[in-house]
């Protein structure tokens, strides 16, 4: 047993060197894991941030535009509705209860566009919120 006992003590590494490589490439590992991971946590909330905005801008222009659309419709109802006071003979047309009345939804209509636009532009202008990255450098 003295032979097989001296081959395997050749055989086996020197466990006191061991330990300082493996301690070294397991921190040298984690440090890098550590980096990656970061990276990528960076990289997943810059791609949700800007899907989102994208999603919440569309959602702005979609609803601009059925207002547009509704303005569009009241300034062909105001345009009948003054015609045919006119055809009627009506005087006084811009003060008729009717005529106000579709005037003051386009200018409400109006104001909610003027609003739309101005959320689009701050949706466009945000920025992703930046995270705080720590270099934790060792001293050399």
């Amino acid at each position: 047993m003295d032979e097989q006992e001296k081959k395997l003590e050749e055989q086996a590494p020197d466990t006191e060197q061991q330990p300082e490589p493996q301690e070294d490439q397991s921190e040298t590992l984690k440090e890098t894991t550590e980096k990656i991971w970061g990276s990528t946590k960076h990289a997943w909330s810059t791609a949700t941030f800007k899907a989102n905005q994208y999603k919440k801008l569309v959602q702005k222009k979609i609803d601009l535009s059925a207002i547009h659309k509704k303005i569009n419709a009241a300034h062909g109802e105001l345009g009948k509705i003054i015609d045919d006071l006119r055809e009627a003979g009506q005087k006084n047309i811009l003060n008729q209860a009717a005529v106000k009345e579709i005037l003051e939804r386009i200018d409400e209509l109006k104001a909610e566009a003027a609003s739309l636009e101005e959320e689009v532009e701050k949706i466009r202008t945000e920025e992703a919120p930046q995270e705080e990255h720590h270099s934790e450098e060792k001293p050399e």
